[in-house]
């Protein structure tokens, strides 16, 4: 099974179906957090969602096209991260992550989407690496910009989340 040892804290376990429970708890104790940047929050509303999209990214992973990793923080699942898309053609691929509320501020999601950068890199020979996240959202675009991600624009009106229309900044990490 795929898995990858960030560093002596930090490892990364391929998203499969058996961790739906642990993932709608976890998703269930950040929804106020999560809900202004993520617009699935609210769909899910139980471990069978969790369940399903699990499902459908490990189908996904099997298919090259995503790589959805569960993240543990000594033992404990503390976030996800990975690939959304992976366009093995033109090696490009698409990074999003969010983090437990009682896990930001520690430099976590730095470390993990360094080693998935190398990840994508070294499994998937990734030329291209996107970041797309709100404007709005700090933590997300300083990720990006601690990692040497290049800012390559903005899309207007990107994501609606709830009611809301989310810009989204576009950062790039090209090998090329």
């Amino acid at each position: 099974m795929f898995h990858r040892d960030v560093d002596e804290q930090i490892r990364l376990q391929l998203a499969m179906p058996f961790h739906a429970d642990q993932l709608f708890e976890l998703t269930d104790r950040n929804r106020d957090f999560l809900r202004p940047w993520l617009g699935w929050i609210d769909a899910t509303r139980g471990p069978d969602d969790s369940r399903t999209f699990l499902s459908i990214q490990l189908d996904r992973f099997g298919k090259g096209q995503a790589l959805t990793t569960m993240i543990y923080f000594d033992g404990v699942l503390v976030g996800v991260a990975g690939y959304h898309s992976i366009d093995q053609a033109n090696r490009v691929g698409c990074l999003g992550y969010w983090l437990d509320q009682g896990h930001t501020g520690n430099g976590i999601m730095t470390r993990v989407v360094q080693d998935l950068v190398n990840a994508g890199r070294e499994c998937y020979s990734l030329g291209r690496i996107e970041i797309r996240c709100s404007t709005e959202n700090e933590r997300s675009r300083s990720v990006a910009q601690r990692l040497g991600f290049m800012h390559r624009g903005t899309c207007r009106h990107a994501e609606k989340v709830g009611d809301v229309w989310h810009d989204h900044d576009v950062y790039v990490h090209e090998n090329v």
